[in-house]
Formats: structure tokens, sequence, C-alpha cells
């Protein structure tokens, strides 16, 4: 019997090893050179300390020890940090300066993640202002660069200008809400999409729609505040452009990028933050911001802190994806789908710009290759996946697919093809006998070829549910009492009325989107025209 690790979860054998401990000394020697003295956090913390810092990735490992308590395993580290400072150091006096090197361990989607990974980063507690953003900001980028990868972009932004628009918004609770979930999602439609609500003052709107669309050097910023300033919502922009200014005379403005859509963790970070990707990546490599706020949470004086971390791993991915870069860029790699939405592809695409000969019959061929762009034929389901792994740089489908997928990408334009809706429906005239079931059992079962929509749907009611996964001929199910529903995508409806299948409610619209990884927005300007082209 072979005997393997759990899923996620992998040996390092010595070739690997060496490489990680080498790229780790160099990075700890350069934190070290700066100041920055190590420590070790434990695996397990408890979920309360977590809570208090208002900080829990929601794919965490939980357990319960012998005493009842409820634990997780560390999935991350700079909560961890603050918990020490708010304790263990909390007469210490400012600056700490703190380093470390630590796996941390995420219940995530293996597809696109692995569950262990290796954090490496410094916290800085006390400084503050523009020199100490400065210095974590700094060391980010130089941190990479002791790697060895000669690519990488550190995105900056700061969500102080957000933060300032919102509370000056006259809009309810619900629509800033949401428009914060569509900034943590990147999802530039249904961002468009709140800010196109008539309730909503036009120049609250036109401010929030513009904001993470601006990006580029030093004058980005200057663009920011000539959209915000008018409506007195400059918050932390004369901060902002002062410590890019301190960055550009470190001679690090080649490797930095201003992008107002580097917005996540909005709850956690309080000014400035950052993200660094490398060409031919799908994810980041780390992150990292200002977060004064979370000593307070863990009941200790406030404190002003910064930091950052990135993933060993992803590092080493990133010399790998430079090695099989071609001439320094390859051509852009888009994933077009097979099937419905395949014609409406090809004719956005080619009014678009792009030469799509050879797209229109492909034959047997999977790629199809013209100057300067590559063609990837793949299922709608699958272009997620081929795009949020970096397979793919951009790519087309249903959002259905994209939130089925789970997978971590930036919505970019509505293609506004292929529309149609999905749909709860069941055996005409059934509702009373079905709803008397559902109160004497308290579950429904659901058929469906989208179990992570349906599940959404219905947890989103508070409705229990059994979902029964099937892969086509979904109206059989409640015919033959497999299931009592179906969710299912309708356009027009006849094969619902022809098996005598009727409407309960709309779980969402559909139609076609373009979207691409987070490191292909931000690093090839090639896929930020093609989203402008395509929009027109």
């Amino acid at each position: 019997m072979d005997y393997v690790t759990p899923t996620g979860f992998r040996d390092i054998l010595p070739d690997e090893a060496l490489v990680r401990e080498r790229l780790s000394q160099s990075v700890q020697g350069l934190f070290d050179e700066a100041g920055y003295v190590p420590v070790e956090t434990p695996t397990l913390e408890r979920m309360d300390a977590m809570n208090a810092a208002g900080h829990i990735p929601g794919a965490t490992f939980k357990l319960f020890d012998a005493q009842g308590e409820l634990l997780a395993l560390r999935p991350d580290v700079t909560m961890q940090v603050a918990r020490m400072v708010a304790t263990r150091l909390r007469g210490m006096e400012d600056p700490i300066r703190l380093r470390y090197t630590q796996r941390v361990f995420r219940d995530v989607d293996t597809q696109f993640e692995a569950r262990e990974m290796t954090q490496v980063g410094i916290e800085c507690i006390g400084p503050f202002g523009t020199e100490a953003d400065a210095e974590v900001v700094g060391l980010c980028a130089r941190a990479l660069a002791a790697t060895g990868l000669e690519k990488f972009t550190v995105a900056l932004g700061t969500v102080a200008v957000l933060r300032s628009l919102l509370e000056a918004c006259k809009a309810d609770g619900a629509w800033k809400n949401q428009v914060l979930a569509a900034y943590h999602a990147s999802n530039f439609v249904a961002l468009d999409a709140l800010c196109s609500q008539p309730e909503v003052p036009e120049e609250f709107a036109q401010a929030v729609r513009s904001l993470p669309r601006i990006r580029g050097g030093r004058e980005a910023i200057e663009e920011a505040k000539a959209v915000v300033e008018p409506l007195g919502c400059a918050e932390g922009l004369d901060e902002f452009a002062a410590t890019f200014d301190v960055l550009a005379n470190a001679g690090l403005a080649d490797d930095l990028l201003v992008d107002f859509s580097i917005m996540s963790s909005f709850d956690y970070y309080t000014g400035i933050v950052f993200e660094a990707y490398a060409p031919g990546m799908g994810e980041l490599l780390g992150s990292g911001g200002r977060y004064d706020t979370m000593l307070e949470g863990l009941g200790a004086p406030a404190r002003p802190a910064a930091g950052f971390s990135f993933y060993l791993e992803h590092v080493m991915e990133a010399f790998a994806a430079a090695e099989n870069a071609v001439d320094g860029q390859r051509p852009l790699r888009v994933a077009v789908p097979k099937g419905s939405l395949n014609e409406g592809s090809i004719r956005v695409l080619r009014e678009a710009g792009l030469d799509t000969t050879g797209l229109e019959d492909p034959g047997r061929q999977l790629v199809i290759s013209n100057p300067g762009v590559d063609y990837i034929i793949v299922r709608p389901t699958d272009a997620p996946v081929f795009v949020a792994l970096g397979a793919a740089d951009c790519g087309i489908c249903g959002n259905d697919s994209l939130v089925e997928s789970g997978a971590d990408v930036v919505e970019l334009v509505d293609l506004c093809f292929g529309a149609c809706t999905f749909v709860v429906a069941q055996p005409a005239g059934t509702t009373e006998a079905v709803e008397k079931r559902y109160r004497k059992l308290g579950s429904m079962r659901i058929a469906t070829k989208y179990p992570n929509i349906t599940r959404r749907h219905f947890d989103a009611q508070g409705v229990q549910v059994e979902v029964v996964q099937l892969h086509g001929n979904i109206e059989l199910a409640p015919m033959v009492g497999m299931a009592e529903r179906i969710v299912d995508i309708t356009a027009t409806g006849t094969t619902l009325r022809e098996n005598n299948l009727e409407v309960v409610e709309n779980v969402m619209d559909c139609s076609a989107r373009f979207f691409a990884n987070s490191a292909a927005f931000r690093m090839d300007k090639r896929v930020v025209e093609l989203a402008r082209n395509l929009k027109r």
C-alpha cells in the first residue's frame, strides 16, 4: 500500500529544500540588516484571539482541544504577531521590528492553492507616516529582488480614499457594503452595476466607479486626487504621494505601480496597501499594508503597525514562469469558450482588434496561435481555472462559470451576449407538497449541475438543502422522485414547460464576461487595453 500525504500537503525533498533554505536565508539576512529580529509563533491559535483581532480567513482549519477550547491552525502570521505585541511585548518601547518564516495552513480549494505554504515577512510596530510606509514597501521590493527574481511589480493603493468616499456618500449601508464586496472581489462588472443605481448620488457613483480604474506611476495619484478632491474625499492621498516619492528616490520606481483597485481586506488595513506580482503567475506573490487598529481589538493601547509577507512557494513558481517566457514576453493568452458562447466570443474579440484567424474552424487544434496572441480553446466551465492558474492571462465565459468555480479572478467586462437565467423549478402544482415535505423533514433535495451556485443561493435564504449533482437531463430528477426541485439555466423556458416544470424563483442572471487573473491585469497592459476595447 502506498501512503501519501493529505490533499494539499506535500513532502519537500532535498534539492528543493536546499533552494528554499537559500532563498529564506537571503531574505532574512536582508531583514536582519534593516534591524528586524526573529520571532516564532505557535502552530495553533485560539479562535477568540483571532476574533478579537478582526482577521479570520474564511478557510481556516478549526479543532477543539481536550479542554473543549476552539483552536485554529495558524492561517496567517500577522494576527499572531499583533497578539504577541499586545500581550508579551506590551511594555516594549517603539519601534518593534519583527521578522519571521512560518508555515501557514488554510482549508482551501486545492485546484487553486496548496493548503500549507510558507510565509516570509516582517511587522513594524510603532513607526508611522511616510518614512515608515516607505520602509515596509521598500523592504518588500528588496526582499523579492534578494530571492533572485528579476521581474516583479509591487502594486500600491490606499484604503483611506475609498473609506472617505463611502463615509461622505449619502447612500444606505447595504449599498456601501456591496461596493466593498465588489472591490474585494475585483468585480468591475458588479461595481458598475452598483454605481448605476438611480438612488446613488451621481458624483459619488462616478468617483467610486472611476477610482479602481486609475493606475500608473506618480501621475496616477494626481489623477485620483482630481476625481475625489471636489467631493472633499482626498484623505490619505498627500501622504500616499509622499511615500511614493521616497520610494522613487530610493531607486524603486520601476518596480512600483499605483493601482487604486488594490483594496482587499478593507476592514483589516487602514492606510497604504500593496500586492506583489510576477509575470506569468496567476496569483500574487504576497501582500501587505498598514493596520493601525488591530492592537486595540486585542485590548492593548493603540499602536501604529504595518507589515507584509510573501509566499516562498509562489516565488519559486515565479522562477519557473520566467524560464518558460520566450524573448521576455510571451503572446497574450486568451481562453476562448467552446459551445454556445463561442461565436459571440470570436465576434467581440475580432471587433476589439485581435486577429481571430483560424478560430471559426479550429478542427482538432486546442491552441490557435496568431501574431501576438494565443487562443486556448476550452470548455466554459474550465476557462476560470485556466486563467486563475496563469495558463491563460484572460478569458471569456459566463458569470455562472466564474461563480461556480470560485476562482480568484478580476471580472472586467459584461460582454452583453449569451444571456440566460438560473432558476429554481419544480413540477407544476407541487408547491404545497414540497413545502409540507420541507416542514416535516427540515431539508429539501435539489438536483443541479451547479452545486456551488445552488448552495450559495439557498444558504443566503437560510434554507437547508441536500444537493444532488447531475451532469445532464436535470429535468428528469423531479419527474422520477429523485429531487423535489432543480436549479438550472434557462433562456426561454421552453424545455421546462415541455417537461411540466414551473419556475419557483430566479437565482441569478447570466451573460458572457471578460475576465483576467490578477497578475496579468496588473502587469500586462495588453489585458487592460483589450478590456477597454471590449467595453466600447
